[in-house]
């Protein structure tokens, strides 16, 4: 039971930066933007929060830099995207590739070690899991409810996004601006202004994600410390339907393998280091890839029909 409840805990852990990128991911491809630069976004989110908490001591300015970072990067992206009509792959790319290159530069720069990592002591600033009510000793309900505040967050970012998206007149018009743009535009929604607010919204939730894994996952600073997870996400965005509540799924199945691969390493099994730390995203894709086959089999998925498409507005 105890193994379960340990398992269980870091698969959430493990899981938690994902939640957050993917669901941002969803919300701008809903509005028919597409955003390779989520690896880019994680990275300058994970360095720009961490920073701030390094130097100021200070966990809420950290989470607000990152929002900050995250949304200014985003920003950049629609401006490309939207008023510019850029490839929207071309512009992500260049995200991903400025966002990995000014972290690394960055993260260069934090702290006294010259190995280029830097920790968070156990007394400095850092999201740890805390318990309510003693509820963290109950086995396996304990694993749930003993985690940081990010993980919290994602006990309740998940049924609201679905919620936003699927019961209000907000998120139909979401929809209809990434399936059909002019029809929406005709019913009186401003497309662009929304495609700009849905992408700078992706932006701070996946940095947030990046602030997550510098703040509470593995507290510190390291190069590449996202270790692909923003590539991951755009799988787990076609994976889920771009639908919120199912981002979940996706997560888990990443977090789970993670928590294994851990335990397995600790047990002092025989089975190269590298093979399986590459054993998450070589299952999670796997699996990703084999569920969207029969989800396509079966005519139930669908990319939004605008996705990556430039919207040019005719004059009435």
């Amino acid at each position: 039971m105890g193994l379960i409840t340990s398992l269980l805990a870091i698969t959430l852990r493990a899981g938690t930066s994902l939640v957050y990128a993917t669901i941002g991911e969803t919300y701008a491809e809903r509005a028919g933007i597409l955003n390779l630069g989520l690896e880019g976004i994680m990275l300058m989110g994970a360095v720009s929060s961490f920073a701030t908490a390094y130097y100021t001591g200070s966990l809420a300015l950290a989470i607000i830099v990152a929002l900050g970072v995250g949304g200014l990067m985003a920003l950049i992206h629609a401006f490309l995207s939207v008023t510019m009509k850029a490839n929207q792959v071309v512009s992500g790319l260049s995200i991903t590739l400025f966002g990995t290159g000014f972290a690394s530069f960055l993260g260069q720069r934090l702290g006294p070690a010259s190995n280029g990592y830097y920790l968070v002591g156990l007394t400095g600033p850092r999201f740890t899991p805390f318990d309510i009510g003693g509820l963290a000793n109950v086995p396996i309900l304990g694993a749930v409810l003993g985690q940081d505040i990010f993980t919290w967050g994602t006990y309740l970012l998940i049924p609201l996004a679905w919620f936003y998206l699927y019961r209000t007149r907000n998120g139909l018009s979401l929809r209809a601006i990434g399936e059909n743009p002019r029809t929406a535009d005709a019913m009186g929604v401003n497309v662009n202004r929304a495609k700009y607010g849905y992408t700078i919204f992706g932006g701070m939730l996946t940095a947030l994600g990046g602030a997550h894994l510098a703040l509470a996952y593995t507290p510190g600073w390291s190069e590449n410390i996202t270790g692909g997870r923003g590539w991951i996400v755009i799988a787990l965005v076609i994976f889920s339907m771009w639908n919120p509540a199912r981002a979940i799924t996706g997560a888990l199945i990443f977090g789970g393998i993670n928590a294994v691969q851990f335990r397995l390493q600790a047990s002092g099994t025989n089975i190269p280091a590298a093979f399986l730390n590459m054993l998450p995203y070589l299952t999670t894709i796997v699996v990703l890839v084999a569920i969207t086959w029969w989800e396509t089999l079966s005519k139930r998925v669908g990319s939004p029909a605008s996705l990556g498409t430039a919207y040019v507005r005719e004059d009435k």
